[in-house]
């Protein structure tokens, strides 16, 4: 797995999240800049599915959680199941099987952290 594959994994994937009928309005309404937004995104999975040294660029220095704290009113669980399956679908079409085992594990824990986050609540 290299760079321009995971591009070209990102680009795929968020090309079926902007047309998803649940997702895209909510990306959409979310994201101005695709382009800059894309490349962001490839940084980030660059940084988490890449060796160091096969990192090429700047590095994602974003806050996942900050970013999705703005858009809280229209999140909701169930978009993170349909993100995750969009992604397992992609992954699975892009990647080699154990490279997208591998992705899709960290998506996974990715879309559990930012629920937890962003939805759980416990009782005082």
């Amino acid at each position: 797995m290299d760079e321009p594959l995971i591009a070209t994994l990102v680009s795929q994937f968020y090309a079926r999240v902007r047309r998803d009928p649940d997702l895209g309005p909510v990306f959409n309404h979310a994201i101005r800049d695709w382009d800059h937004h894309l490349e962001t995104l490839t940084a980030f999975w660059s940084a988490l599915l890449l060796s160091p040294e096969r990192q090429a660029g700047p590095r994602y220095k974003g806050n996942p959680m900050a970013a999705h704290l703005k858009h809280l009113e229209r999140l909701t669980p169930a978009l993170f199941d349909r993100w995750l399956a969009l992604w397992s679908q992609a992954t699975a079409d892009v990647l080699p099987p154990d490279a997208a085992a591998d992705a899709l594990a960290k998506a996974a824990r990715i879309a559990t952290s930012l629920q937890l986050g962003l939805f759980y609540r416990p009782a005082a």
